[in-house]
């Protein structure tokens, strides 16, 4: 009975194993380990190498066939160059400097820089000490003393010789005055009237420092002689820039 039994035993044990080995091992029978659709794990060492790396796009790869199959340049050939053209620079603007006046008064040469405000790029006033003629003075020159100077009045008088007087203060004291003309010429001839009679009068320019106003400009050479239509009555000449 025991030996019947283990008999059984023995032939269920390979059958177990028997249907184990044929059904229990995936790879055997083709089929995955894993749910369709996921990809199965392989380690880092299982990877198959990287091919070999090959031109990224096929302009590249053009370029590079291009390039091998290009003849290769002399070493003693040199490649033309064009002459550089140089650049034409720009057209600069040039200017005219002028010194406008005399103004008589300040307020004409306020006026003047009013009136060329926009037109001039650059402008400055400035004040100058000129002597200026008043008048001439026609005279005897003095004896010295305030006697000697009347006897020489009496003296015009008897000759018919009027219009005179003798100056009293200042550096031309005891000198006979004869007259201040404005006019050159009819000084002149209120001098030789009194040299005929007999007197050696002098005639000479009296003068005295007055101011004269200017106004410089910077003025574009396109627009410089525009200024005329603006200030009138005085002159211009050229000056130095600034």
């Amino acid at each position: 009975m025991f030996l019947r039994l283990l008999f059984v035993l023995l032939i269920a044990l390979n059958i177990a194993v028997g249907a184990w080995l044929l059904l229990g091992q995936d790879d055997v029978h083709g089929r995955s380990a894993t749910d369709p659709g996921v990809p199965a794990l392989k380690l880092l060492s299982e990877r198959p190498p990287p091919p070999a790396s090959v031109a990224s796009t096929p302009v590249a790869a053009a370029s590079v066939v291009a390039a091998a199959s290009a003849p290769s340049p002399s070493p003693t050939a040199s490649t033309p160059v064009a002459p550089a053209i140089p650049a034409t620079p720009p057209r600069q603007a040039s200017y005219t400097c002028m010194a406008l006046g005399p103004f008589a008064t300040p307020i004409d040469l306020r006026n003047a820089r009013t009136a060329l405000s926009n037109q001039a790029a650059r402008m400055r006033s400035r004040q100058e000490q000129t002597t200026q003629t008043t008048g001439w003075w026609v005279y005897l020159p003095g004896g010295g003393s305030r006697d000697k100077s009347l006897e020489l009045a009496r003296r015009l008088t008897a000759a018919n010789v009027g219009e005179y007087f003798i100056v009293g203060t200042g550096d031309q004291s005891n000198t006979i005055s004869l007259g201040l003309f404005k006019d050159p010429a009819n000084a002149r001839r209120r001098r030789d009237q009194v040299v005929a009679a007999g007197f050696p009068a002098q005639m000479s320019e009296r003068t005295e420092a007055v101011p004269e106003y200017w106004l410089d400009v910077v003025m574009a050479d396109n627009g410089h002689g525009d200024w005329r239509n603006r200030v009138r009555g005085v002159g211009s000449h050229s000056t130095g820039c600034f």
